[in-house]
């Protein structure tokens, strides 16, 4: 059995892909492949993970864990995904660390099913964008002004991130993107996730681009998919990009901020750093990334 956990991160994926991959359970499980249920895993591994605090599992934890989350005997692969497996969105940004608590959590994570092969698998984001995304989804009493004032943007590393990932489980793959990437690389992103063949078409895998395209050019993609299929993931992509293009939602993909002390050079630099940090992460011996 390989667990593939996939482990966000905030205000990235919102479950997209979970619930892409939940829809085509049956499908799925039909080529060994386990989609584990939200509602049903989330409070039994976090329960486990408690108590665990990264001391392996036993073979009896492991046991009833597996029979607490699936009724599948013996499954190949088991995706499990969720967006707080490292922490609360709270937590999410320290002082001047993205994600402080990556080198403790991760092997409370992969220590529940220490025997099996594991993989990690997350999407980052542009810090000039996910501040202010984190700052709205937490409901923050305080406005952005004072929430900024806690944090140093421009110290804040992705590859610093995706380091202490790699050596907190060293023995376990991992997989990232950009969050940026994600319409163009999304059928990649599913795949990498349940492991299906590449010729497999999952129902509702254009659900997603319908957030950021056009009714019409959801709907003419599709039709020219069905058609044209696609000989190789990078022919995939330039279908995407063109539709994109032509039927982009204005203002869907390019966001922008007007918060206090948040300048375009600001915004700027952070950016620069963000694209040095992503060459960097693609360079890291045991990390595969998915790009355009």
């Amino acid at each position: 059995m390989r667990i593939v956990y996939h482990i966000g991160l905030h205000c990235t994926d919102e479950d997209r892909a979970l619930r892409c991959l939940l829809k085509n359970s049956e499908m799925l499980r039909a080529h060994g492949t386990v989609v584990a249920v939200p509602g049903r895993f989330r409070p039994v591994l976090r329960e486990a993970m408690v108590t665990l605090r990264g001391q392996p599992a036993g073979a009896d934890t492991q046991e009833s864990v597996l029979d607490a989350v699936t009724d599948v005997d013996s499954p190949e692969r088991i995706v499990f995904s969720s967006d707080s497996f490292l922490c609360v969105p709270a937590r999410a940004v320290g002082a001047e660390r993205l994600y402080p608590q990556t080198g403790e959590r991760a092997p409370w994570i992969r220590n529940l099913f220490p025997d099996d092969p594991a993989e990690f698998a997350l999407s980052v984001r542009n810090p000039a964008t996910l501040l202010p995304a984190l700052h709205e989804r937490m409901g923050d009493d305080h406005d952005f002004a004072e929430y900024i004032s806690r944090i140093a943007p421009e110290k804040l590393s992705w590859a610093e991130m995706v380091e202490r990932l790699v050596a907190a489980v060293p023995d376990c793959p991992v997989t990232v993107w950009a969050n940026e990437d994600t319409p163009l690389i999304w059928h990649d992103v599913l795949r990498a996730l349940a492991g299906h063949p590449e010729d497999m078409t999952l129902e509702g895998e254009t659900d997603f681009l319908g957030t950021i395209m056009k009714p019409e050019g959801v709907t003419r993609m599709d039709s020219y998919l069905a058609s044209h299929p696609p000989k190789t993931p990078d022919h995939r992509r330039r279908i995407t990009a063109a539709f994109l293009d032509k039927f982009a939602r204005p203002g869907a993909v390019e966001e922008e901020f007007e918060l206090p002390g948040w300048t375009q050079e600001l915004v700027g630099r952070l950016t620069e750093t963000y694209e040095a940090d992503l060459a960097r992460i693609a360079g890291m011996d045991g990390v595969r990334v998915i790009a355009p």
